[in-house]
């Protein structure tokens, strides 16, 4: 199942600089071992902002749930996803 996922990044200003700089690490980590494994299959930055919108290739509605729970930033994100399908007029076998 393909989803698109608007992630909006807001650390606050005063959050400890050594601290988020070790969470951004673990996400940078997370997300290519989530790349590698088919399921973060296009990632674009939104410029201007630290935001981002991602193409996930996951089984279910539950897989994402968990897979973007499991982002170290988590807590620090304002999260919108929308579930696609195949447009009948595309030419990519893969865009299931």
């Amino acid at each position: 199942m393909l989803f698109m996922v608007e992630m909006d990044v807001n650390i606050p200003l005063d959050f400890d600089t050594e601290e988020a700089a070790k969470i951004k690490t673990a996400e940078k980590a997370y997300f290519q071992k989530l790349q590698q494994a088919g399921l973060w299959r296009h990632i674009w930055r939104k410029v201007g902002l630290y935001s981002n919108v991602s193409i996930f290739d996951v089984d279910s509605n539950a897989a994402l749930h968990d897979t973007l729970m499991g982002l170290p930033l988590y807590s620090f994100m304002t999260i919108k996803v929308t579930p696609l399908c195949r447009h009948p007029s595309s030419i990519h076998e893969d865009d299931r």
